[in-house]
């Protein structure tokens, strides 16, 4: 039921996302997307462009730009500062998975490391979360990897 209902959401989610060439990289899909200004532009500050145009595959938990504004005031900010350029870039790696993983490969508390070291886990229950952040779009192909939009900026541990 749960992996049914996943599967009808991830196919309405799709249906409502613009359709992009499988022949951009994952940041020129984002770009084209329009909706991942703020993401781009620290991905930009972290100097990590050309680490995700690069061969992959990688997964990708992209918060889209209503997600970095509904952080605390002054935290994207503070983030993009070069002298801050470390925990951003332990931020942004932390919504990047090696491998490509699609939402069929999700499953119920699956658990996995990302580039940055810690680990997400997925749920299902009420729809596909990673770390409670709403999977609002999966499985955006790129020719290295894939996205999955989502609600929320997730933080690594401390």
């Amino acid at each position: 039921m749960i992996r049914r209902t996943f599967l009808s959401i991830a196919a309405a989610s799709f249906i409502a996302m613009p359709a992009f060439a499988q022949d951009k990289d994952i940041v020129d899909t984002a770009v084209a997307a329009g909706s991942f200004t703020t993401l781009v532009a620290a991905v930009q500050a972290a100097g990590l462009v050309e680490t995700l145009k690069g061969e992959g595959p990688f997964t990708v938990f992209a918060p889209t730009d209503a997600a970095f504004a509904a952080l605390p005031a002054g935290t994207v900010e503070n983030l993009l500062k070069p002298e801050n350029k470390d925990q951003l870039v332990a931020v942004l790696t932390y919504h990047v998975v090696p491998g490509k993983v699609m939402s069929t490969d999700l499953s119920e508390g699956l658990v996995a490391k990302t580039v940055q070291g810690g680990e997400v886990t997925i749920t299902l229950e009420g729809g596909p979360k990673v770390n409670g952040a709403v999977i609002s779009a999966p499985d955006v192909a790129a020719s290295n990897g894939v996205i999955h939009v989502i609600d929320a900026v997730i933080l690594p541990p401390m």
